[in-house]
């Protein structure tokens, strides 16, 4: 499948994406998570404000970091409608709050954009004991993006089918490790084969080890970078019929507060997966390809590299192992979402 524009590449700029698609963006209420100066979110946010948003709501952890991208964004387009909103995906208490303030904003949702992330080589858990990476980088948006389901349902009910789009950001980080549906927080259980981190994997520094303690956070990086894969699989394939697509997407290599907190070895992963280093505009360019690119109205795929389609592994694109991660993440959540 050929998207609109074949020629884009790992050096497009999120702003020139922005500007093809004016006429799919201006107007639309647009959700981002995880927005910081100097961030991918900052740069999808501030590309999406030069054509003309409806609102947009940018929801993070910090309300001074929020407040610094809104003066950046009203610097230079002083007429968009910009809202803020606390959210800690760590804490499902505050991502129920966060969900329930957006649904005081608006009463429909055209694109939500789950670009918030975590990747750690240490080990963190969510206020509920979730392993941190997987917790935040799936479950929270999980939980956030079930519970505005309605105002994606009542955008799609007068947008174009396919408009209305959810975006994961992934990685290309997913290859790392499949869903470990024995052991997901990490905690020394056997695990099958199928669940452990595919074979050829080097250097050394990424194997894991069974036992009382166990962790690796480069594999619970790809854990949680193939569970954004399989939650786009899964909202897609019981989404379409309402005219609702979810696609996911790897930003790139962008050195951002995602990173700067790696050793050498974590560095290296990073490299190694993706050796072009970005700007934060370049990063954007993917993320607003899959939102807004017209041809992906009917579903064409479900990752994107580069502002272009792109195979996923096996693993991340398996629809029985999405309907076992949603039920899963369900368990997690304490609730079922019936789409």
């Amino acid at each position: 499948m050929t998207l609109t524009h074949p020629e884009w590449d790992k050096e497009t700029s999120g702003l020139a994406v922005a500007e093809a698609f004016s006429k799919n963006i201006a107007g639309k209420n647009v959700l981002i998570t995880g927005v910081s100066l100097e961030s991918i979110g900052s740069s999808t946010a501030f590309a999406i404000a030069s054509q003309s948003p409806g609102i947009l709501i940018l929801a993070s952890r910090t309300q001074s970091k929020l407040e610094q991208v809104v003066q950046k964004i009203h610097d230079a387009y002083p007429a968009v409608n910009v809202k803020t909103v606390l959210l800690d995906l760590m804490s499902q208490e505050s991502v129920k709050a966060a969900a329930e303030e957006i649904k005081g904003l608006t009463s429909k949702l055209d694109i939500i954009i789950n670009n918030a992330g975590m990747m750690t080589p240490e080990r963190t858990y969510t206020k509920e004991g979730i392993e941190g990476q997987f917790g935040l980088n799936h479950i929270g948006h999980f939980l956030f993006t079930n519970l505005l389901m309605p105002l994606l349902v009542e955008s799609a009910r007068t947008s174009p089918s396919g408009a209305t789009r959810v975006i994961n950001l992934s990685s290309l980080g997913h290859r790392l490790s499949p869903i470990r549906f024995h052991d997901y927080n990490f905690e020394g259980k056997e695990i099958p084969d199928e669940e452990k981190p595919p074979a050829g994997l080097s250097p050394a520094f990424l194997e894991v080890k069974e036992g009382e303690g166990a962790y690796n956070g480069y594999i619970s990086y790809g854990q949680a970078k193939t569970a954004n894969l399989l939650f786009s699989v899964y909202l897609t394939e019981h989404l379409k019929k309402d005219g609702i697509l979810s696609y996911a997407v790897h930003p790139g290599s962008i050195w951002t507060g995602l990173v700067r907190n790696l050793d050498p070895d974590g560095e290296q992963v990073i490299r190694n997966t993706s050796p072009f280093w970005k700007t934060g505009d370049q990063g954007s360019s993917t993320t607003l390809v899959g939102a807004f690119d017209p041809t992906l109205s009917k579903p064409q795929g479900i990752f994107l590299h580069d502002c272009q389609l792109f195979d996923a592994a096996p693993h991340a694109t398996d629809l029985k192992v999405a309907e076992r991660l949603w039920r899963l993440s369900e368990t997690l959540v304490k609730r079922e979402f019936k789409l």
